[in-house]
């Protein structure tokens, strides 16, 4: 458990473009944050964010309004951003 307003890292898999990037966060940076740092880390825009949606513990988190306390997300907790719709094959 961290102290409160202490900030630890998450790693967050952006699975549009295959890269892991660490995210700093706190107990208070809610899951909307999370998705916001992590595609602007890892696809160099947040453009068309909406469109993704973040998974922890293999469950959509269906209200990124969320915090990572409420999550219970710990330090190198893992996170998946992915698109919200499925991609077609080609």
């Amino acid at each position: 458990m961290t102290a409160a307003g202490e900030r630890y890292g998450v790693r967050v898999m952006v699975t549009s473009v295959w890269e892991t990037v660490p995210v700093q966060v706190d107990d208070t940076t809610t899951a909307a944050q999370l998705k916001h740092e992590a595609l602007r880390s890892a696809r160099k825009t947040t453009l068309d964010e909406q469109a993704f949606v973040v998974k922890f513990r293999g469950a959509i988190v269906l209200d990124e309004s969320t915090t990572m306390r409420a999550l219970g997300a710990v330090p190198n907790a893992p996170f998946i951003v992915l698109p919200g719709r499925r991609q077609p094959v080609r």
